[in-house]
Formats: C-alpha cells, structure tokens, sequence
C-alpha cells in the first residue's frame, strides 16, 4: 500500500514539472511555434542549447556560429557565445581597389551568451535578437551551418564515382530521391567536396596489402629502415610515412634545419607528398623522411610529425620552414613547441599581386615592401619602415598585412639572422626535391608504384651526392691569399667539407 502511495506521489510531481515546463515552453514560443531564446532558460547539455539555437536562426533565415568559448578549472567549458553567422567585419584587402571582395560579413550583433554550473547545466545569460541585415528562412537551407550529407547520400555517391557515373548525374538522382531541391539538406558542391576526399583514401586493387607487405620486405632487408601506417575505422589506408636508414643518418649530420612542404601530388594524384628536406655539406638537398597523406588538416599533420619524431629518435629540429598554413602552424606547435618555426618568405611575397593588384598604387607597394623586407638591417629599421608604408597608403585597415606584422618575427630576416637557418628562408628545397621525383612518377603511377618508384629515384639521388664527395675530395679552390693563415684556414676547411660532418656546414654559414 506504502509503495503505491509512493509511487502516485512520484507520477504527481513528475506531471506538475511537466505542466509548469510546458507552459514556460508556451510562453517562450513564436508566432510560428519556434521556442525563441530568452534569459533564463536552462538545459542539460551545451549542444541542447545549440541545437535550439540553430532552430531558431533555421526558422528566422539567418546563419549560426559559435563566436567563442572559455573553460574554467579543470579544463571543463563554462561560458560560450553564438553568433549570427554574418557576425564581425572584413575590410576590403585593398584600400581604394576597384574590385573588392564579396563579405558576407556586416558586423551583426545577434547573439546569445551563456554559461554552466558545477553540474553541468547551462543557462542563457545575455539575448540580442535584431539583426542589422536581412533574414529570410526560405534560403536557410543553404548556410553551411545547416548542410549536411546524409549515410545515404554518401553510399550512393561513393558507388557512383567507382563505376564512374559523372557527379553531376549522381546528384540529381538524389535530388529525385528526395522529392526536390526543397528537400535536399546539400548542395552539388558539398558532394563535389565529399567525393574528392574519398577519393583521397581509395586504393587500387590491393595496394594497402601490396605497401605493407613491401615496408616489411625493406624492413627485413634494410637495417634502419623505418615505416608507419595509419588506417582510418573502417581499416582503409589514410597516412604513411617512411624513411630509410640513409635519411636517418642524415638527419644526425643535417637534420639542425628542416623544410616542409606538401604542395607536390596535391592535384596530380590527390594525395599530398610530404618530403622533409634538409640541406647537406655539398649545398644539395637531403631527404630526411617522407609521408603521403590523406588531408592536410591538424590531426594529419600531427600523426606525421609524431611518426618521423619518433623515427629520429625524439630529436627534434632546431628550426623547420613551412608555408603558412594554419593546420601546419598548429601541428608544430603541438609536436615540436621548442623549435623555431619559420614562414617561406617567397611564399608570402608572392601573394602581394593576388592582395594588391587592383590597388592605384599597386606597383609602389610591392616595390616599397620587397625593399623593406630585403633591405632592413635592424630591428628598428623595419619597424620604422613598415608604419611608414602603411601611413603613405592608408593600409592600416588591411588585415592581410596585420596578420604579417603581427607574426613578423616568423618571417622578416632581420628578425631571424640571430638563429641558423643554413642559408634557408624558402621552401624551395622541398619543391626542388618534389621536382627531382617529376621523372620517375607520372599522373597515372599507383600509390604502390610511386613508393617502388620512391626508392629508385633516391638511389640517383645518391649517385649524385657520391659524385659530389668524389668531387670536393679530389679538388679545392686555389687560395688567392698570399698570407699563410689564410692558406691555413683554406686547408681547414677543405678538410671539414670533404668529412661530411655538419661542422662543415656551420663553419662555411659564418665564414
């Protein structure tokens, strides 16, 4: 008798909570039955309070993101703010360009704050719902935030491209499918972007099996040689990396400096050729270790720097140059936070006529910043000469160049002169050594062929180096000094050069 009191008592309570929520829900609802956010409200999760975000904004026709957040203690999320999606504002990149870039950016301030307990739960702290641009909910289908592929479409799009159905007809099936373009949760670009991925994984008839089994025939062969594989959830190939007992001894010699670049298969066979170069006692370049990779993004990136630090014996570079690439600029931070991290100089300039081509003085700038760049001597030289271009063009609204000042001590020479960079500020060692690999490998090579392929090149590339030994050893510059000390410090060096060592290397930088 006590349990079914006990029990009516519990269905009592549970049904008044029910009530008094439900007619908060109803006090909370729009003209359209859309719950509208407002101070006060509380949920479970982070990801609840989002989700009746995104409804809202779907309902409203405007886009969502998530503008920041900030953990407390522990490293638990206590406070995030969410956006309209066409928050902040973009300043044209040119001052005065006849053809500015489109910006959905108009500094709108609709958003909501809010922040969680000791429990879990979070609550709305802070509403602004107007927006300063126009809203219309037929077209919010498109935002990014509210597209997706569904398990379904993917299958389809997946056995499509295999038997080699064209994109564009795989996507109007699905259109369809799905009863019409009113129904379609994507667009014919996001399975464009999604096809182009998969086809970054997929392997010939047997490669995964035929690459794995030829590592560990060079294993066994091969003293030093070195192989990792990393496999997505479904077991298919993602990243590889490999180096052989050559580039590993190399590193112990060159390895002080190290270039990084993956611009090299990206469009010939969709997956990116990650060389690290270094520079030998001959000024050639020498492969350190190399990776294919599935996607250039953070956690790619990070597994290849784990695999070749690992390789190395944890003995990381002093310094490594890489373009400026945030998921790049991200994993060395990660991987290697004690090295010197260096921009590609002639990267960076060469995207002053992409920044500034329709700038009236477009010509002045580049040849006023080439100058600053190559000439600045001192610190306070640049620094001078910086804010004096942007006052004489009236830059200072350009967040392109903000960006470069900001981060001009990974870039500037007269920043780095203090550290050894072995006569490097490009990555043009990488792309040399991407080129050296142009005659071996062509658009139709199989992964298994380009790594059985990898390792014929790189005897040539040996052969080379050889040649050069064999060059320095049996020939030296004649000393046109007539002072013994010079002649002395000329045989030294011949004699540092010829043994391969790094020193060599060192001593001919600072002479």
């Amino acid at each position: 008798m006590e349990g079914g009191i006990d029990d009516f008592l519990l269905e009592t309570e549970d049904e008044i909570v029910a009530e008094n929520r439900n007619i908060v829900e109803d006090e909370m609802l729009g003209d359209d039955g859309i719950v509208v956010p407002k101070v006060g409200m509380t949920f479970s999760s982070e990801n609840e309070m989002f989700e009746l975000y995104k409804e809202y904004a779907y309902s409203v026709g405007f886009p969502v993101k998530k503008r920041n957040s900030k953990k407390g203690s522990g490293g638990v999320l206590r406070f995030v703010t969410y956006t309209c999606g066409r928050e902040g504002r973009r300043p044209s990149t040119a001052t005065g360009s006849v053809r500015p870039q489109p910006t959905i950016q108009t500094n709108c301030k609709a958003r909501i704050s809010a922040s969680s307990d000791d429990h879990g739960s979070w609550r709305i702290n802070a509403v602004h719902l107007d927006h300063n641009h126009g809203t219309s909910p037929s077209k919010s289908k498109l935002f990014p935030c509210n597209r997706e592929l569904s398990a379904q479409v993917k299958r389809r799009l997946e056995v499509n491209d295999v038997v080699g159905i064209p994109l564009h007809k795989s996507y109007n099936s699905a259109v369809v499918e799905a009863g019409g373009y009113e129904n379609m949760t994507c667009v014919e670009k996001d399975c464009r972007n999604y096809i182009e991925q998969v086809r970054r994984l997929r392997l010939g008839e047997g490669d995964a099996a035929a690459i794995q089994a030829y590592f560990s025939n060079m294993q066994a062969h091969c003293s030093g040689f070195y192989f990792s594989i990393d496999l997505d959830d479904e077991s298919r190939l993602r990243n590889i990396f490999w180096a052989d007992n050559r580039c590993r001894q190399a590193y112990k010699e060159f390895g002080d400096v190290v270039t990084f670049d993956t611009t090299y298969l990206t469009n010939k066979y969709d997956m990116p050729f990650a060389p690290f170069v270094g520079v030998n006692h001959h000024g050639q370049s020498t492969l350190l270790g190399c990776g294919l990779l599935s996607n250039e993004d953070t956690n790619s990136f990070v597994w290849l720097f784990r695999s070749w630090l690992q390789c190395m014996h944890s003995v990381a570079p002093h310094g490594i140059i890489t373009d400026q690439d945030r998921a790049m600029q991200n994993a060395i931070q990660i991987v290697f936070p004690n090295t010197n991290h260096r921009w590609c100089l002639w990267n960076i300039l060469k995207k002053l006529p992409e920044k500034f081509g329709y700038h009236i003085d477009k010509g002045s700038i580049f040849s006023d910043i080439h100058g600053l760049v190559y000439d600045s001597q001192f610190v306070e030289e640049f620094e001078e000469g910086w804010i004096a271009i942007i006052n004489k063009f009236g830059l200072h609204e350009n967040d392109w160049l903000s960006g470069l000042y900001e981060n001009r001590k990974r870039w500037v020479p007269c920043f780095l002169k203090t550290t050894f960079w072995a006569g490097m500020s490009t990555t043009q060692r990488s792309e040399s050594m991407n080129a050296f690999f142009d005659g071996y490998v062509h658009s139709k090579t199989s992964l298994k062929q380009f790594v059985e392929q990898y390792e014929r090149a790189l005897r040539n590339k040996v052969e080379k180096e050889f040649q050069a030994d064999f060059k320095s050893y049996s020939q030296m510059l004649p000393c046109v000094s007539m002072f013994e000390m010079d002649k002395t410090i000329s045989i030294c060096l011949y004699h540092l050069k010829i043994q391969g060592g790094s020193g060599g290397v060192y001593r001919e930088d600072v002479l």
